[in-house]
């Protein structure tokens, strides 16, 4: 499926299969990109991607350079 029109979010294969960060992810984030499936690992919600309001926090609540929010379009 693709990315939203302005944002697309990269999480590394190892935190979205890492079932506590999965959760956490879930938690931090303001505007549900992700959800934790039934085997505890995480999916992104791709419908809620253009919703991201770049606050960051999936960003700090995951080791550095896992998670990345990338923005489809110039300032």
């Amino acid at each position: 499926m693709p990315d939203g029109m302005f944002i697309a979010v990269e999480v590394d294969e190892t935190v979205a299969r890492d079932t506590v960060l999965a959760k956490k992810l879930v938690e931090v984030c303001p505007v549900n990109i992700f959800e934790q499936k039934t085997d505890g690992t995480v999916a992104i919600v791709r419908k809620n991607l253009d919703e991201c309001v770049l606050c960051d926090l999936c960003v700090q609540a995951a080791p550095a350079g896992t998670v990345r929010v990338v923005k489809l379009y110039e300032e």
